[in-house]
This record gives C-alpha cells, structure tokens and sequence, in this order.
C-alpha cells in the first residue's frame, strides 16, 4: 500500500475505534442504545465448545483475555497481559474491507518497578485480525494466541511491544468454569448480562525479554472469554475486576459494578479440584484501602475483600501501583497480591475512573 493510502486508512481506522472501540474495552458506551440491532445473551443457552472459543458476530462487543502471574529465574514477581478485543459496527460479518469487526490488542508486562504496554489496532476480513477454531488461532499482526487443536489445552502466547516481549507455553491444570448460570453472567439488578466463561488455571512457562535482558519465567495465568451487546445497565460507569489464585489451590473471580444507583457484585468461587460455585449478588464484598495518583487519576490500589459464607477478609494490594494502560480507551491493569485471612496472587483490572480528586466521592 502507498504511504498516502495507508495514511488514509489510517486515519479512517482511527475514527472508526474512536466511535466504537470503548465498548470493546468494558466500559464505554455499554449501557447505551447502540446495542439495538445486535443479538443479546438469552438465560439458558448453552455453550458449546469448539465453538465458542471462536468470535460471535452477531454480538456487539468480545474479548480473549489472558493476565499471568510469573517468577523469573532470580524470584522476581512480574506480570503479563494479552488482550485480543472485537467491537462490531453492525451485527454479522461480510468479506474484506465490508467486514464490520473492528480489532483492538492489548499487551503488557508489570514488574514491581516498571509497567510496559503495547496496543495494536486492526480491522476484520483482510487477515490482519481475527480468531478462527480449527485449529484455535487468536491474533493481531504478529500477536498470537495459538493452540495445536481446537481446544484451550495447551496455549502459546506471544506479543511485543517497544520494549518488551515474550513468548509463553500455557498448559490447563483443570476444567473450564462457566460464569454465573451455566455461562450466563449477570451484571445488575435490571438484568443486563454476557455470556462468560474462563479457563483459570494453566501453568506456564517462557521467556519475557525487557530492557535488561531476556528471564525465563514460570507461574500461573487465567483466560478469560466473554461477550455480550449491553452488558451493563444504563447508570453503570466502570468496574473493579479481580481473578486471584490463593495458596491453597482455589481460586475467586469477584467483581463490583459501579452505578449511580448503588453497586453490583457477584463472581465465582473456584475449589482447589475446580468446581465452580457462583455467588449470590452481593455475597462479593470490596471495599478500596489505600488510592493512588496514577497518571492524573485517584486509583485505588489497596483493596479489602470478603466473602460471605467463606470467611474471606484479605487485603489485595497492587504490585506496582502505576500499571496504567495508557491506550485510546485507558484503564488500570495489573497483578496483586493476597495476604490476610487468604495468601495468593492475581490480577485486578479497575475502569471508568475520571480524573483525580473525582473518584472518591462519586464512584464509591
């Protein structure tokens, strides 16, 4: 392509994730009209695998979503995300340039004293984005989440950015869990809801290449999978998400909806032999400890958690308080530690915080 052309497709690209890619993200715009036209998740559906690890066109926004908490080889902590968003500008998909799915990538790696991140952007039906099942392939230019099959068994995840990359062999150490009612995740009390479901424990094992030097690596990293048009009710404007894996082998997805009209929580204990229990409404409990200025916003990165019916009061903290993704639709993201009546690690992503000195009165 000419240097001009790609300019100019460019440019149109750009206008095209300024106008529809925040929904992709989780936050932006999901509680809006914009949904109309497209297919919305239906309370008993029941997943199907192959299938529904591939992408579902006729659902407005989508996500494959990998955070992992690693070690290197001389004990450090580190983190590392891989993010493939879809966002549809109109329901169904056609070939080339008429595809209407707009691709967005997200990669990173945190360490205690450093957070590096990386976005690419792409568009559907010229190859250069997009997740095919047989076998499993998620990918945008050369970012790729690639299995040797069609199932999530065995995982390769490679990504770059300015200054970093790595490249990770993920292997499951248990079953898939499904969110809420057999896959069918609510998320307010009006019954806006997505389909979810997560892999949450595969082991791994690579390389994470950074400013000094390649580290091999080993540790533990949780998929998720969702979809949905609307998932959040009209006066919802962010959300606090944590995916933790405690010490002694079970596992919680917990997460708090904030609304003008009051919060929602909800989530999924996980059992050390990886049987999912969903919680009740409320029965998820997270209060913010300790805020932080982070790229001009109050964000909190000392949380208080508990758990109703499993004497859970633990506190999670971030490993580096600045793990901000500077991205066109930014958001925190980062791994955290576990300590109090639970021990573990994990990762909490936190969005729709505004600027600083708003957050504490309005969004708590």
């Amino acid at each position: 392509m000419k240097p001009n052309a790609f300019r100019l497709v460019a440019a149109l690209l750009g206008v095209l994730v300024s106008a529809q890619m925040g929904a992709a993200q989780g936050y932006a715009n999901l509680g809006s009209t914009a949904a109309e036209g497209f297919a919305q998740p239906q309370r008993g559906t029941l997943l199907q695998f192959p299938a529904d690890h591939g992408a579902h066109p006729r659902y407005r926004i989508e996500w494959w979503y990998v955070t992992a908490n690693l070690v290197t080889e001389t004990g450090a902590d580190l983190g590392i995300q891989w993010t493939l968003f879809r966002s549809a500008l109109a329901p169904g998909d056609q070939p080339g340039w008429q595809s209407p799915q707009i691709w967005m990538g997200h990669a990173a790696v945190t360490t205690a004293s450093d957070h590096h991140f990386a976005e690419r952007l792409g568009r559907g039906g010229i190859g250069q984005a997009g997740v095919t099942t047989a076998p499993f392939s998620a990918w945008i230019d050369d970012w790729e989440m690639s299995a040797p099959d069609a199932t999530l068994d065995q995982l390769r995840l490679r990504a770059s950015g300015p200054d970093f990359r790595y490249d990770l062999a993920l292997g499951a150490q248990g079953p898939l869990i499904l969110h809420g009612e057999n896959g069918y995740s609510v998320k307010s009390d009006a019954g806006q809801a997505s389909f979810y479901y997560a892999q949450p424990a595969f082991a791994v094992e690579g390389t994470v290449e950074l400013p000094d030097g390649p580290h091999q690596v080993t540790g533990k990293a949780w998929l998720d999978r969702e979809w949905s048009s609307q998932p959040l009710a009209a006066d919802q404007s962010g959300w606090d998400w944590f995916s933790l894996h405690f010490d002694s082998g079970a596992k919680l997805m917990g997460f708090v909806l904030r609304g003008d009209k009051g919060d929602y929580t909800s989530g999924t204990w996980i059992t050390p032999k990886g049987e999912a229990e969903p919680l009740a409404p409320g029965a998820f409990s997270a209060t913010p400890l300790v805020w932080s200025d982070v790229a001009g916003r109050d964000i909190p990165t000392v949380w208080r958690i508990s758990l109703q019916g499993r004497d859970l009061d633990a506190e999670v903290a971030a490993l580096n308080p600045g793990a901000w993704m500077g991205a066109r639709f930014a958001y925190w993201e980062g791994p955290v530690t576990v300590s109090g009546s639970h021990h573990g690690k994990g990762y909490l992503e936190m969005t729709g915080y505004g600027d600083s000195g708003s957050n504490r009165d309005s969004d708590r």
